[in-house]
């Protein structure tokens, strides 16, 4: 199966739909699909359930998009930085919901929706509000607390370079959650820097398969 490259990140984005969840890749800036979310801002759609590890960073990227008044939830697991302004406004005016959830169970939430995964017990966040109104069982001792998976109707990830069918290499620490993300989305979306030629890419370097990919978008092409 092969992944459609396109031209236009306003293409690629054109079908989101209002009321989406839409993960985004990133941790901070590395690996954010900037271009991708600028794209979505221009195309309009509102309402929306984001998925991310920040709630944006200075006035770019994500958090252009919560200042455009586009998201009504935000879930993720770091919602305030020193240049998370624009979030904090938001959250303090009650005009945006949130969710935290631990970073390692944001990952595996995730990770879970796209192994198909129903349900699992972990330990993290027990005893804490996280863990409220959750189910908990003891397991060899231990409590644990009951997480379900994540599911995304679109994934926005930004990739180093891809081939023509849509296999995915990242560089260094901007392969943070786009590989999972692109497991747990129906549309995933990537922007990448290159494309390369089937065959240009080193098969053991390869992440995300092109089996996962929906849709790519070049800076450039090789």
């Amino acid at each position: 199966m092969s992944a459609t490259i396109l031209d236009s990140y306003d293409e690629a984005v054109a079908d989101v739909a209002d009321g989406s969840t839409v993960l985004v890749g990133g941790f901070g800036m590395a690996g954010m699909p900037v271009r991708l979310i600028d794209a979505l801002i221009r195309q309009g759609a509102t309402d929306l359930t984001v998925v991310s590890n920040n709630a944006g960073n200075g006035d770019t990227g994500l958090a252009a998009l919560l200042a455009a008044g586009r998201v009504r939830k935000v879930v993720c697991s770091f919602p305030r930085q020193s240049d998370s302004w624009v979030f904090d406004g938001l959250y303090r005016a009650g005009r945006i919901e949130l969710e935290v959830v631990p970073q390692g169970n944001l990952a595996e939430r995730m990770r879970a929706a796209g192994a198909g995964i129903g349900a699992f017990f972990c330990p993290t966040a027990v005893g804490t509000p996280l863990a409220e109104g959750k189910e908990t069982r003891e397991i060899d001792g231990r409590t644990y607390v009951l997480e379900y998976p994540i599911k995304g109707d679109v994934a926005l990830i930004g990739a180093h370079v891809s081939d023509t069918m849509g296999n995915l290499v990242y560089r260094k620490t901007a392969r943070n959650f786009g590989p999972v993300m692109a497991t747990a989305a129906r549309t995933v979306i990537a922007q990448v820097n290159r494309v390369v030629p089937v065959g240009g890419l080193d098969p053991e370097s390869v992440v995300t398969p092109s089996i996962y990919v929906d849709r790519v978008v070049p800076e450039e092409r090789a």
